[in-house]
């Protein structure tokens, strides 16, 4: 039996509803106070270059609200790394971004951008966070990550995603193999295996079923089902649904 699989909620898309009319509300701070309460393990935020969605005085903020583990997603910059090197959270994942993109497309090429990489690693490694990348569930990819030394990768979930609600049953089948076999492996190479990316309540259960997988990290699809059924029963549905596909 495969053990606990935490969830780490994303927050950014409360802030995205905020800063569509400026000001304050809904706050973010708030948002993550009610995901410590729901039952979240960790809380994810991706401080993005054009600030659409958290801003940098939501770091503090946040840290106050929560004693939980903070993942800060972040694009491999100088101005991101002496962001982190300050407010140092437990993760530092970095994810490829691009300004036009409305989300995160797609995993970082860590092959690809090895030499780029390897000084932000080092940095944060020495400053006490942990480092992740949020990759494709791709051989090349994964064993390129565990080259530079991070300690976490996350598996991009949204193409399996994509695949079941598009009705192509074989393909997320085949998807859902890859990031099988790519946990499984990063577990052997000593990499610990996450997963996220447009998970849903109907998604779910078959990424969290996979053993290896120690966290699933969700945003968007919460915070819109929180607009229907409220944050905290959305996160404990979704606790709900990873704990019972672990049972």
């Amino acid at each position: 039996m495969a053990g606990r699989i935490r969830l780490g909620v994303n927050i950014d898309h409360v802030a995205t509803i905020r800063n569509a009319r400026g000001g304050t509300h809904p706050d973010p701070m708030r948002a993550a106070l009610m995901a410590t309460e729901a039952g979240a393990d960790g809380i994810t935020l991706h401080l993005r270059e054009d600030r659409r969605h958290i801003r940098d005085g939501d770091l503090v903020e946040i840290r106050t609200a929560t004693q939980l583990p903070i993942n800060m997603e972040m694009a491999a910059t100088e101005e991101m790394l002496d962001i982190a090197l300050k407010f140092k959270p437990e993760t530092a994942m970095f994810v490829p971004e691009e300004r036009a993109e409305l989300t995160t497309e797609g995993g970082l090429d860590a092959a690809r951008a090895h030499n780029h990489l390897a000084h932000f690693v080092r940095q944060l490694n020495k400053n006490g966070s942990r480092v992740s990348f949020f990759i494709e569930p791709d051989m090349v990819q994964l064993h390129a990550a565990h080259a530079l030394g991070v300690q976490i990768c996350e598996f991009h979930t949204g193409r399996y995603v994509e695949f079941v609600q598009s009705g192509e049953v074989k393909l997320a089948e085949l998807e859902l193999d890859r990031i099988r076999n790519c946990a499984e492996e990063a577990v052997r190479i000593g990499i610990e295996p996450q997963a996220g990316h447009g998970l849903t309540f109907d998604t779910v259960k078959p990424v969290a079923e996979i053993a290896q997988i120690t966290e699933l990290n969700i945003g968007h699809f919460l915070v819109g089902e929180a607009i229907f059924i409220g944050l905290p029963a959305a996160i404990a549905e979704m606790r709900r649904l990873m704990d019972e596909a672990r049972a």
